[in-house]
This record gives structure tokens, sequence and C-alpha cells, in this order.
């Protein structure tokens, strides 16, 4: 195959049974706060003491900095998304609010910083293969346009009802798919054995309920799976370089150049047309809601409570 060396049936039949798990872990967290307090708090810290040190320690392909940043990065996004869904006090400050779009920028950073590195490396670093180049250069960029283009933090808002979803109105699909394209070759770029679960699978996991499921919450589902598959990969290391259903990339250089230019002009695009609605529109994108006359967005805002725990009425829509 173009991306990967092969992907025999097993191995197929794995990524779907690591995205249904995934997904199902995701919704188990999203519907109690006592079982998201027993996988973020409770579950982490019994393998922080008892198996990380060992499994993901020097030497082992999920042993650098990194790995250990992204898992309690991860986490500590889950905790914060829990504080602002089960705690509504913190909900209404608005500087609170500020918390998901900074813990996105952060994930984001961190991933670009190591694409920078890489684009510097080649041969076998930390157990994991690098083929650095243009490539990691590119997504580099591209990630940095996907996190200036973050916007509407501000009219995040927490659902009634059991699960307290955090809902995101103004990040809608365009984003999210230029996300994944960015993600995905960064994975493929800098940790490219891995990319069959730990981009592709993973991105699907999130991104499925994200519109199929719960719309509006992407952020949330992709923390909490995030943080679920962090949590895996640092205590089973081999699954996704040396097991059975392990599938290898192809390190093709065309491959990671093309993966790459796709993420970059995706993020392009994504950008151009948020600037011109800033100009247009006369939007400040550190404060307002740049796509409040969308239909996508109004169909999330319909659900907005209001302070008598009602929802409010979808804004009129404009072209």
């Amino acid at each position: 195959m173009f991306l990967f060396e092969s992907v025999p049936w097993y191995s197929a039949l794995m990524w779907v049974a690591v995205v249904a798990a995934l997904m199902l872990a995701n919704e188990i967290a999203r519907q109690s706060k006592w079982a998201g307090l027993c996988l973020f708090v409770a579950l982490p810290l019994m393998l922080t003491i008892f198996v990380w040190p060992t499994t993901a320690g020097a030497g082992s392909s999920t042993g650098t900095w990194f790995h250990w940043v992204k898992v309690y990065s991860a986490l500590a996004g889950c905790l914060g998304f829990m504080a602002l869904r089960y705690v509504p006090r913190i909900a209404k400050n608005k500087y609170a609010l500020m918390f998901p779009a900074a813990i996105l920028a952060l994930n984001i950073f961190e991933a670009v910083i190591r694409d920078f590195q890489v684009y510097s490396m080649n041969g076998l670093i930390d157990g994991v293969m690098m083929v650095g180049g243009s490539w990691n250069i590119m997504n580099g960029i591209a990630g940095l346009l996907n996190l200036l283009t973050i916007c509407g933090w501000a009219g995040i808002y927490i659902t009634r009802g059991r699960t307290k979803d955090m809902i995101w109105p103004d990040m809608l699909w365009f984003w999210i798919i230029a996300y994944d394209l960015w993600n995905f070759a960064y994975v493929y770029n800098c940790v490219g054995d891995h990319s069959f679960y730990a981009g592709a699978a993973l991105l699907v996991s999130c991104t499925i309920p994200a519109f199929f499921l719960r719309k509006g919450a992407w952020l949330q589902h992709r923390a909490q799976t995030l943080a679920f598959w962090m949590m895996f990969t640092m205590a089973f290391p081999a699954f996704v370089t040396d097991s059975t259903f392990a599938v290898q990339s192809s390190h093709n250089t065309t491959a990671l150049f093309l993966v790459s230019l796709v993420a970059l002009l995706a993020n392009v695009a994504v950008a151009a047309y948020q600037v011109h609605r800033i100009v247009t529109r006369k939007k400040n994108p550190l404060t307002d809601e740049l796509y409040t006359d969308l239909a996508a967005y109004a169909k999330l805002d319909a659900d907005r409570p209001t302070d008598d725990g009602s929802p409010i009425s979808a804004p009129a829509l404009t072209s």
C-alpha cells in the first residue's frame, strides 16, 4: 500500500475494534461523573505508580518526553472539561471558558514542536523510525494555522440533563476536518509506525461521535479518546510496534510529502475563509463567534439553555 507496508485482514479488524473500544470508553466517561473520575483520576494514578515507569521508560517507543507530556495534558483537558461540565459556577466564568481553547492550543503546539524537531532526524530513534524532511516543515506550518484558527471559545456552553456535554458551536465541521488532516499527518510524520492506530483510528473515534452522536462536543470527545489511547499505548507500547496487529508505515517520502501537503492546503483554506469572515463581517477573532449566521452553528446554538433551563430559539440565518 502507499501509506503502509501492508494491512492484513486481522489488523483491519483490530482497527475497527480499537475505534469501537475508544468510542465505548468515551461514552462511559461521558455518561457519569463518577465514571469519569475513576477513568481520569484513579486509573492514571495507578498506572503512573505501578505500570508506566516500566513500560514507558527510556528506550521504549513511548519513553520520550512527548508521550509523557501528551498523556498528562490529555488528562488535564479531561479533568478541566469535567470541572466546566459539573460545576456551574465555573462554567459561568468567562475566563474559565478560555481553558478549552488554551489546552487545545497547547496540545497542537506540542505536536508542532515535535514536527519541527523530526525535520532533522533520520533513522531509528527511541525505537521509532524517523524520516525527516520538508514535510515536517509543511505540517508544522499547517499545525500553527490550525492553532491560530481556533475561535469562538466565548460561546461554549454546557447542556442540561445527565451527560452535561460541553458544546462549542463555533467549532464546525471544516475546522475539525482540517485538524484531522493535520493531526494524521503529524502522527504519520513523527511516529509513522503508530499512525494506523494512533493516527487514523484515534481520529475517527472522536470524529464519528462529533458528527453523528453528540454534535458540537468534538473537543470533549477528542480529549477523552486521546487520554484513553495514550494510557493504553504507554502501558502496551508493543501493540503498535511488535504485536501481530502492528501495521508499519511505508516510510515513503512521496506519501509523507503528499499527506503533509493535503493538511497544509486544508488549513490554508480554513485560515483564508476565516480571515475573509473577520474582515467582511468586522469580527474580533479573540472574543467573537465567527460563524453565528451559518446553519450548522444555529443547530447547535438552538440547544443552548437559558437561565431557566429552557432551550433558546435559533438565531435567524443570513447569507
